[in-house]
């Protein structure tokens, strides 16, 4: 998954639920819908989420530095849990509170084509978002399953925006059968519930979204695939004769750091062995361009429990 494309979908998204934002906050200050005002607040928390996302792919293409040796990928991570926890405290929150208050004082609502029209608009408007997101993460996620895919990806910002405006997308249908609800057949605390339930999708998803970020920002390994094709191209090299572990932690989407316990051949001299490590480091980079480092150990293999108990 490009950066370009990563970074693109999130402008529009930005852009879009910037413009809905405000026409869901004016309609509910017309109408009075409390369903109306949770989707204005969510949209909000939205547009602060893609500029916490853009923040965060700026932080993490800075070159590495002395105090972070292995660069900032890992903040594109960071923020993205911070978005998470966003939709949650803010959006589920405010949303669930704002349609208790309505079904413990329910009441109509008035100029109610205000909410039909901007509704209509706002389901146009993120339909089109949702369409870019989700085309660009099909793309990037090729032979896999959407749940598969969402679990192995390394780069959380397509998938964030995907949640979210599923999740919104979601939000104004039950919006729209709160508000028609209360029109059409008097039922006055429909709008509420209607508030509550997209409350409850907000924090169905930020709890997902927590969860597949989780994993990353603390340090994830990367594809079986890769591991595994590490592993036998160093098995292939005449000096070695056999490959101990192979650790690999993702420090960013792109930026994957290896670790390899390896058994050389006991007649190789210093230089010998100097040659062969800094071959496998090349092979290694060339091959799999998303290792930016490799860290090579000579050495035996000894069962971590047998070294305990020495």
């Amino acid at each position: 998954m490009s950066a370009s494309g990563s970074k693109l979908v999130i402008i529009a998204a930005l852009i879009g639920n910037s413009l809905i934002a405000v026409t869901k906050f004016i309609a509910a200050m017309i109408t009075g819908s409390s369903a109306m005002l949770s989707e204005g607040i969510h949209s909000l928390v939205d547009c602060g989420n893609q500029g916490l996302l853009l923040y965060g792919m700026k932080r993490a293409a800075k070159p590495a530095d002395e105090e972070f040796p292995f660069g900032h990928g890992k903040e594109v991570y960071f923020w993205s849990f911070v978005v998470a926890i966003l939709i949650f405290a803010v959006g589920a929150g405010v949303s669930l509170y704002e349609g208790f208050e309505r079904l413990r004082h329910p009441g109509e609502i008035t100029n109610v084509m205000v909410n039909y029209i901007v509704l209509g608009l706002a389901i146009v408007f993120e339909g089109v978002c949702w369409v870019l997101a989700l085309r660009e993460f099909t793309r990037a996620k090729g032979k896999w399953g959407f749940v598969e895919a969402v679990k192995k990806s390394k780069d959380p910002s397509i998938f964030v925006v995907v949640f979210e405006d599923s999740a919104a997308m979601l939000g104004l249908v039950v919006a729209l059968a709160g508000v028609m609800a209360g029109h059409l057949f008097g039922i006055t605390w429909a709008d509420g519930l209607a508030s509550v339930l997209i409350g409850v999708i907000l924090a169905g998803t930020a709890i997902w979204l927590a969860f597949e970020t989780k994993s990353l920002l603390i340090g994830e390994a990367a594809d079986p695939e890769l591991v595994q094709g590490i592993r036998t191209l160093v098995a292939t090299s005449p000096e070695v004769t056999m490959v101990n572990e192979v650790l690999t932690m993702h420090m960013g989407p792109d930026f994957v750091l290896a670790n390899l316990s390896v058994d050389f051949r006991d007649n190789l001299t210093a230089h010998e062995l100097e040659n062969a490590v800094a071959g496998m480091d090349q092979r290694i980079r060339k091959d799999f361009p998303w290792v930016k480092r490799v860290f090579i150990e000579a050495e035996s293999w000894v069962r971590p429990s047998a070294a305990l108990e020495e």
